[in-house]
């Protein structure tokens, strides 16, 4: 039986924006606390560290976010591990997101003037103490711009969840979809909901760009 597309549907996909909401929430605070850790490792003078890092990033760089979907949820099951769509979801995406943070933050400490971390060694401090008090505080102004930027890409990546039955905005357009037959109506609403959420990302993104070049020409 074909229904009809109203306002049942409509809030059933509005109400799913949640899930959207959760899943790039938290890969992108997972992603985070890994993707720091990983830069700092990257940036470290230990030769071990920095290969295993590089491996990492160039393992979920160089593989589709729809694999690493696929292996977290269909690998984890060979191992007798069962785990459901959320959580795989949230584990797959949040690997994905310290990859891609790792390598945006290495490249912000990097970018500080190597005289910074010379006059902090000659004051005696340790590699730590460089990075707590000298480096991240000036690499962190510099990231904020391609962070919020990568954040937009994130919450869109989101949609690939769909894939492995997690319910949330494009996997709830698919469901009206099905029950409707107005795919055209249904996926110009999930299109429009991923709009409002991205677009003032994107927008803040782009200003806060134009506002380090500004600081930065002075």
């Amino acid at each position: 039986m074909i229904r009809a597309f109203g306002w049942g549907e409509v809030l059933f996909i509005v109400w799913a924006l949640r899930w959207t909401l959760a899943l790039s929430a938290i890969a992108f605070i997972g992603g985070g606390i890994c993707g720091l850790a990983v830069a700092l490792a990257r940036t470290s003078t230990s030769r071990a560290l920095r290969l295993v890092t590089t491996g990492f990033i160039r393992l979920f760089q160089g593989t589709p976010l729809l694999m690493q979907l696929f292996l977290v949820y269909f690998g984890m099951s060979i191992f007798g591990l069962g785990i459901d769509p959320w959580a795989a979801a949230a584990v797959a995406l949040s690997l994905h997101a310290a990859a891609f943070l790792a390598e945006i933050w290495r490249g912000c400490i990097e970018a500080i003037p190597p005289g910074q971390n010379e006059a902090a060694t000659a004051l005696g401090l340790t590699w730590g103490s460089r990075m707590r008090y000298v480096i991240l505080p000036q690499a962190m102004k510099i990231a904020v711009a391609p962070t919020v930027g990568f954040l937009v890409q994130l919450v869109k990546g989101t949609s690939l969840a769909a894939i492995i039955g997690f319910t949330e905005l494009t996997r709830s357009g698919q469901i009206i979809s099905n029950a409707t037959f107005q795919p055209f109506l249904v996926f110009s609403l999930v299109a429009g909901l991923y709009f409002v959420i991205c677009w003032p990302l994107s927008f803040l993104a782009s200003r806060l760009e134009r506002r380090l070049a500004r600081a930065t020409a002075r």
